[in-house]
C-alpha cells in the first residue's frame, strides 16, 4: 500500500519558508517499513548556503541517550553484566547522599543528580568529571521526582565504560551501530556533508562536525548525554527496530529481547511530574513533543539541536524529524510547536489511509 503524506510535507515546507529551522530531513514509517522520506532547506547558512541532502549528518544531541548508552545498558543487562538496581557504590566511591542511586534512577531521570552544570567551570579536564558530578548535592531525594538530567546520563556512561573497559564510541559501534548496520552513525564524524549548528564567537565560525553540547565537547566529543551524529536513513532504520519492539526486520533477527524492550518503554514514573521509561519519554497524554494523536504509551525522545524520534505504541507508526534549528544561534525555538503539528498531521494522514 502506498501512503500519501503531501500535507505533512507541505507543513515542513512552510516551516522552512518561515525560518523555523534552516533545513530538515524526515522519515515516516510503521512496522512494515519506511513509508516516506524527504528533506529540504539548507545544512548551512553561513559562511555560505549549502543545500540539505538525504545523506546529511546531524548532531542529534540528546537523541544520543537512546541510541547509545540506553541500548548499551540493555545489552549488558541481557548479558548478565548489569542490573537496573545496581547502585553507584558498586562502581565508584560515592558520598552518603548518593548511596541509594541506581541505574534505574539514572535511566528514569529520578536520581536527584542535578540536571545540568558546566563541567568546564568545575573540572581541570575530562578525568575530573566523575568526581565533580558525584560531589554535587542532590537536587531532591532519590526517587521522589523526575528532573531530566544530562549529568545523570554522563554518570551512566561512566558506569558502562567501567564495566566493559571500553569507551562509549567503541561500545556503541559494537552493540548498536554495527549490529543495526548504521554505517553513517557515530561519534566524532568526518567529512563536509554535516549540518552546521551554532555560531561560536570564540571560534569565529559555526560548529560543524563538532558536538554542540558544551559538556560533551568538554568530554572530547564522546559522552552519554550527547555527541552522536546520524542521518535520516540510519535514524529511520533505528526507528523501524523500535517500531517492531526490538526486532530488526531488515536483518530478520531480534536486536533486543522482548522482555527487555517491554521493560524499556513502560511508564515507570506515572505519579511523578514526567512519564519516563528507561531512557525514553513515554506519552501519558500530558503535553508531549509527540503532539496530541500518538497513543498512550508511545515512546520517543528529542534533542536540543532540533531532532526527535517518536513511535506510536498502538500502530508502530514512527516519525523522525532532524533539523538544525540552533543554526546560526539557539534562540530560535519555533520547532517546539512545529514538531507537535508535524506529529499530529503525519499521524492523521497515516490513520486516514489505514482504514
Amino acid at each position: 500500500m502506498t501512503f500519501d503524506f503531501r500535507q505533512t510535507k507541505s507543513l515542513l515546507d512552510d516551516a522552512l519558508e518561515k525560518g523555523c529551522f534552516p533545513g530538515c530531513c524526515f522519515a515516516l514509517g510503521d512496522r512494515g517499513g519506511e513509508l516516506c522520506r524527504g528533506y529540504g532547506g539548507y545544512r548551512s547558512l553561513i559562511p555560505e548556503k549549502e543545500p540539505m541532502n538525504a545523506e546529511t549528518l546531524f548532531d542529534i544531541a540528546s537523541l544520543t541517550k537512546i541510541l547509545a548508552p540506553t541500548m548499551i545498558t540493555f545489552k549488558l543487562i541481557e548479558e548478565g553484566r548489569l542490573s537496573l538496581y545496581d547502585k553507584l557504590g558498586l562502581f565508584f566511591d560515592v558520598p552518603e547522599d548518593k548511596q541509594a542511586v541506581t541505574i534505574f534512577h539514572l535511566m528514569t531521570h529520578s536520581s536527584g543528580i542535578p540536571a545540568h552544570f558546566y563541567l568546564s567551570d568545575e573540572c581541570g579536564g575530562p578525568e575530573a568529571v566523575l568526581k565533580a558530578i558525584l560531589l554535587h548535592p542532590l537536587s531532591y531525594e532519590t526517587g521522589n521526582e523526575v528532573e531530566y538530567s544530562c549529568m545523570g546520563y554522563i554518570l551512566l556512561g561512566k558506569i558502562l565504560e567501567k564495566v566493559t573497559g571500553k569507551n562509549l564510541k567503541e561500545l556503541s559501534e559494537q552493540y548498536v551501530f554495527g549490529p543495526l548496520d548504521m554505517k553513517d552513525t557515530g561519534y566524532l564524524p568526518s567529512g563536509e556533508n554535516i549540518a552546521s549548528t551554532e555560531y561560536r564567537e570564540e571560534l569565529g565560525k559555526c560548529l560543524k562536525g563538532v558536538v554542540h553540547d558544551e559538556n560533551a565537547r568538554f568530554l572530547q566529543g564522546i559522552s552519554a548525554n550527547a555527541g552522536v551524529f546520524s542521518n535520516i536513513g540510519d535514524m529511520s532504520r533505528f526507528a523501524l527496530m523500535l517500531a517492531n519492539r526490538g526486532f530488526d526486520p531488515i536483518a530478520n533477527r531480534r536486536f533486543l529481547g522482548e522482555r527487555m524492550f517491554e521493560r524499556a518503554v513502560r511508564n515507570h514514573t506515572p505519579h511523578l511530574s514526567e512519564s519516563r521509561g528507561l531512557g525514553f519519554v513515554v506519552n501519558d497524554f500530558r503535553l508531549s513533543s509527540s503532539g496530541d494523536l500518538f497513543s498512550l504509551g508511545s515512546y520517543g525522545h528529542t534533542g536540543f539541536t532540533g531532532t526527535s524520534l517518536w513511535v506510536d505504541n498502538d500502530t508502530g507508526f514512527y516519525a523522525v524529524l532532524l533539523t538544525n534549528r540552533v543554526h546560526p544561534d539557539r534562540s530560535n525555538d519555533m520547532v517546539i510547536r512545529i514538531r507537535r503539528l508535524f506529529h499530529n498531521l503525519a499521524m492523521g494522514e497515516y490513520m486516514s489511509q489505514c482504514k
